[in-house]
């Protein structure tokens, strides 16, 4: 196995104890905020020390290559972006607070997630729908590294899908802007021009989310071995335990404890570090 240490800045001591913690053979660059320890064995004081100076530690296998790997599955709010558009859409109305409280409730798994969508888009009744496009204008901004990663997937050929219990009217924009293959997301319902509270059709939960990644899958005739996927909350699980490599980005502390690796201060070009 090597040990994969990343951050916005890696001091030369942290790399080297955390080496020595290790027992490496050696410690080789990625780039300036990534670094590969070679043949390192899992010691329990490596995650402590990672946490204390606020580095991302994963011990991949020697022979995984991105290469491999055939599908990118990704959550939208809080990992593809920066934002939960749906609380930004409530800070229009004056709502953000509260409805982000709701937000924040279902993303740590407290709440159920369809549930909690209908009672955010309820207070939504009756705002303009030109809301839509100052958030997506204004507010939604790509998270760190998105841009790098994605390009790097293009390259190789490896075919992205983008879920989301969020809105088409941001998963459709982005999929145009990104060149993103596939996205599944819900739709809001709009009558004259503004919110009516409903959402069209079934909810976008983490269930649908799965099945949304297993069709795909099954279309592109691959196996779970292949698959990579992204995510931050409690909605992300079912998805994300159909991937090879799953990823908890910033995320609650109930996905990292169940993803393969955690990207708590890399960006989303991280991940594609966690490949030799």
């Amino acid at each position: 196995m090597n040990l994969i240490i990343q951050g916005l800045e890696i001091a030369t001591p942290d790399l080297k104890a955390l080496a020595k913690l290790a027992g490496a053979s050696a410690i080789e660059a990625i780039n300036p905020n990534a670094f590969r320890l070679l043949d390192s064995v899992a010691n329990p004081a490596i995650a402590p020390y990672c946490e204390r100076a606020q580095l991302d530690q994963a011990f991949v296998p020697a022979t995984r290559k991105l290469e491999d790997m055939r599908l990118c599955v990704m959550d939208m709010d809080s990992t593809l972006i920066t934002i939960e558009c749906i609380d930004e859409i409530a800070d229009m109305q004056g709502l953000k607070p509260r409805v982000a409280a709701i937000t924040a409730a279902a993303m740590r798994g407290e709440l159920d997630f369809a549930q909690s969508l209908r009672r955010r888009v309820a207070l939504l009744q009756g705002l303009d729908a030109g809301a839509l496009q100052r958030v997506y204008d204004d507010r939604l901004k790509l998270s760190p590294g998105a841009d790098v990663m994605l390009a790097r997937l293009r390259q190789l050929g490896i075919k992205t899908l983008l879920l989301s219990g969020g809105f088409t009217f941001f998963t459709g924009r982005l999929q145009k802007r990104l060149s993103l293959d596939y996205t599944r997301s819900n739709t809001l319902e709009i009558t004259d021009g503004k919110l009516t509270g409903q959402v069209i059709g079934d909810i976008v939960d983490a269930d649908v989310k799965r099945s949304a990644l297993l069709e795909v899958r099954d279309e592109l005739g691959l196996d779970n071995a292949q698959i990579i996927a992204l995510g931050d909350g409690a909605n992300d699980l079912k998805f994300m335990t159909e991937a090879g490599v799953s990823v908890a980005y910033r995320a609650k502390p109930i996905v990292r404890a169940q993803a393969t690796h955690a990207l708590n201060y890399a960006g989303l070009d991280g991940t594609l570090n966690l490949f030799n």
